[in-house]
This record gives structure tokens, C-alpha cells and sequence, in this order.
């Protein structure tokens, strides 16, 4: 290839590979503060003679989004396989934004009753619907832009950037909570990062428009347009591509409720089961968020060089071991020892994330990717990721004990690491992966 042709098509992935980032930081900015503000959300729009009532009916609507983002990835992932990954990506932002600076715009309970969690909801439902083509389009956007032996650095580049929102938000809600007095941190305060969405989103908007679609996305809709062949998405991965689906909904399952755990529950249950501060707690969460941001590129680095299978087991061991420790120095009551363990989860996390973030796009063919991908990422999520911090806050209520979060966490690694070492899930490494393992490019 030419040297001039060569630069122009670098930079026509670097691109994409900020497109991607900066778009999945703003969609999981979005999605992310309502963990975030859990606390004061449950106060305002869920009040109850029992505080530990309130978060749980807090947490159940922070699970209705996951539950509808199967839905939003059925929907998207049609689109994005019939028409393009480059449309969904505009609407799921745009969407996002909108929903997001609607939740900030709401009157509270004490306003107008029971209409204000019900129209919570509705906007959580939105952000869960969007998330749903978001979570996979981007992926599968800048997965199919990378370099053949940087997919996983790419992808956990893109993916990295999710973890980016909580320490940006949490700083935000710090700096907010530090300056105000209570009564106007709780009336009007907690509303400013989420208007900001909206701005946010005009950005990623304006980002994503300078880019085109995937080679590989055009080749296959000439070729299917050349036929005469009538694409239908929906059909085609249920019917090629279940036995892999299932397989993506185990794996990404474990990451979800890893990645959920770390931004969707720990800054309360730092309040909660460890007994510090909003302030100690959104702190460590911060610099949880920043490592987990730091540390996955390199695990898709180490992926890149000894696949993707390997990445996965070791991770799943390693998070069966050290998911309970982690949790009990979480809930210490001294925050160094809560970062530590938060770091420590990170770490193993990480691990596992250097296999399955390109795992989950990689296992299937381009004509129906967005479609296998999105169905069977965000089920994983609904049934693992939603469902985490609802889970963790009632095994705490209901044990007595601080860590039995980190049990039900390390059970789940177990399992998922026999599924990888007794089952025949594949190498997906396009440079890695043996013959005949029915993963084709």
C-alpha cells in the first residue's frame, strides 16, 4: 500500500476509534449517574420510614433499563445490519440525551406524588432502549475499522471510555454536594449533571458525523444488493448464530455484574455496608473507575498476544478468588482499605475484560453481528449487570453481612470459569483460534 494511502486510512481509524470512545463516554455518562445519585434519587423519589426500602425500589428501577435493553438491541442491531452501524449510533445518543436531561428536568415525589417515580421510569427505560444499540454498536463500529492484531486494544480502548463517566460524574456530584448547602444540593444541585447531557450529546453527535462506515460493512451489503438477497437480520442470527449467543450471554453475564458492581452499587454500598462518608465513598469509586479505565487497554493488549480464551479463564479464576476479600475490605469503614479492595476487584475484572470485550463482536460474521452481538450482550447484562446492585443491597439487607456480595460474585466466576475450561467455547483470535471453530471473517 502506498504511504499515502496507508496515513489516510490511519487516520481514518483513529476516527473512528475516537468516535467510538468519546461516544460511548457520553452514553454511559448518561447511564451511569443514576448509580451515581442513587441515594439522593431514592430520598426524593422513592421516600420510605425505611431507607433501606427506598434504595431497593431505587435499584429496581435501575433494573427496569437493563431489562428493556435486549429489546433496544433487537431493534438497533436490525437497523444496524440492514442499513449501517453509522445511523444507530446518531439515534441511541441523541436518544440518551434526551432522556437523561428529562430525568433532571423531573418534579419530585413530595411534588407530585407517584407520577414522578412513574415518570422516572419511563425516562429509565428510554436510556436502557438506547443503551441497548449503543453498548454493541460502537464496539462493533470500531471493531470492524481495527487492525486484525489490535482488536483488543482497540475495543478496550472504546470500552474503557465507559468507565471514564463515573469518575467524571462522581467528581462532578463530589464538587456539587461540597459547595452547596444540603437543601439546595437536594433541590436543584443534583439536577446540573444531568441537564449537561444534552450538550454532551450534541457533541458526540457532531463527533460521530465525521466518519464512514466499515469496509467490511460495505462488502457485505454490495454483495447482498449484487444477489438480490433479502437481508433479514433478526431471522438469520437466531437461526445461524444461537449456540454462540448463549455463549456471548454467559461471558459478557460475569463482566456485567463485575462492571455494575464497580459503578452502579459500590458508591452506596461504600455508605451503606462500610459506613463512610458520600464523599469518602464517591472518592474511591473515582479511583476505582480511573485504574479500571487505565488497566483494560492493557488487558486487550495481553489478549491480543495469547487470545482471547485464556484471557477469559484466567479472569474468571481469579475473580472467584478474590471477589469475597475484595468485598470485606470494601466494607472496612477505613477508606484506604475501601480502595484497596476496589482496586483489587479492578484488577481481576480487567483481566477477564482482555478476553471478552472482543470475544463478543469477534465470535460472529459481519452480516449478522449487530444483531447476535446486541441480543446476547444485553440479555447478559439485563440478567447479571440490572440485576447486581438490586442483589447486593438485598443479600446485605437480608444476611446481615457486608461482603455477601463478593460470595454471590465469586460463585458466579466459578461457574463461568467451569463453562470455559468443559465446554467447547472457541478461540475467536483471528490469529489464534484453530481451524474449523466456525468464527469467519
Amino acid at each position: 500500500m502506498p504511504v499515502a494511502e496507508r496515513k489516510r486510512l490511519d487516520k481514518k481509524r483513529l476516527r473512528v476509534l475516537l468516535a467510538g470512545s468519546v461516544g460511548q463516554f457520553i452514553e454511559f455518562y448518561d447511564f451511569s449517574l443514576y448509580g451515581l445519585s442513587a441515594l439522593t434519587l431514592a430520598t426524593l423519589f422513592f421516600p420510605s420510614d425505611n431507607p433501606a426500602v427506598g434504595l431497593l425500589s431505587t435499584f429496581a428501577a435501575f433494573g427496569v433499563a437493563f431489562f428493556i435493553r435486549p429489546l433496544g438491541g433487537l431493534f438497533f442491531g436490525a437497523i444496524g445490519d440492514r442499513y449501517g452501524r453509522r445511523p444507530v449510533l446518531y439515534i441511541t445518543l441523541l436518544t440518551i440525551g434526551v432522556a437523561t436531561a428529562g430525568i433532571g428536568l423531573l418534579p419530585t415525589y413530595a411534588q407530585i406524588g407517584i407520577a414522578a417515580p412513574i415518570l422516572l421510569v419511563i425516562c429509565r427505560l428510554l436510556q436502557g432502549f438506547s443503551a441497548g444499540g449503543e453498548s454493541v454498536g460502537a464496539p462493533a463500529f470500531v471493531f470492524e475499522h481495527a487492525p486484525k492484531h489490535r482488536r483488543g486494544l482497540w475495543l478496550n480502548i472504546t470500552l474503557a471510555a465507559t468507565a471514564l463517566p463515573s469518575v467524571i460524574g462522581g467528581a462532578l456530584i463530589l464538587a456539587l454536594s461540597q459547595s452547596l448547602p444540603a437543601d439546595a444540593f437536594e433541590g436543584w444541585g443534583w439536577r446540573v449533571p444531568f441537564l449537561l447531557a444534552l450538550p454532551l450529546a450534541a457533541f458526540g453527535l457532531w463527533i460521530r458525523s465525521r466518519t464512514d462506515e466499515s469496509e467490511a460493512f460495505k462488502e457485505v451489503q454490495a454483495e447482498q444488493q449484487q444477489q438480490a438477497e433479502r437481508q433479514t437480520p433478526i431471522r438469520d442470527a437466531f437461526r445461524e448464530n444461537w449456540l454462540k449467543m448463549l455463549q456471548v450471554i454467559m461471558v459478557m453475564g460475569l463482566t456485567a455484574m463485575g462492571f455494575y458492581f464497580l459503578s452502579g452499587y459500590f458508591v452506596s454500598y461504600v455508605q451503606t455496608a462500610g459506613d463512610l462518608s458520600r464523599e469518602s465513598s464517591l472518592l474511591a469509586n473515582a479511583a476505582a473507575m480511573l485504574l479500571y479505565a487505565l488497566l483494560l487497554p492493557v488487558g486487550g493488549m495481553i489478549g491480543d498476544r495469547v487470545g482471547r480464551k485464556p484471557m477469559l479463564i484466567a479472569g474468571a479464576a481469579i475473580i472467584a478468588l478474590l471477589a469475597v476479600p475484595a468485598f470485606m475490605l470494601v466494607t472496612s469503614g477505613s477508606l484506604p482499605l475501601a480502595i484497596l479492595g476496589q482496586f483489587l476487584f479492578v484488577g481481576a475484572v480487567c483481566v477477564y475484560g482482555g478476553g471478552c470485550y472482543t470475544f463478543f463482536v469477534e465470535i460472529f460474521t459481519t452480516r449478522t453481528r449487530f444483531t447476535s452481538a446486541a441480543v446476547s450482550y444485553n440479555v447478559g447484562y439485563a440478567i447479571f449487570g440490572g440485576t447486581a446492585p438490586f442483589i447486593g443491597t438485598w443479600l446485605v439487607e437480608s444476611t446481615g453481612f457486608g461482603a455477601s456480595p463478593g460470595v454471590y460474585m465469586a460463585a458466579a466466576a466459578a461457574i463461568v470459569f467451569l463453562v470455559l475450561v468443559l465446554t467447547r467455547i472457541p478461540e475467536t483470535h483471528p490469529l489464534k483460534r484453530k481451524p474449523l471453530t466456525g468464527v469467519v471473517r
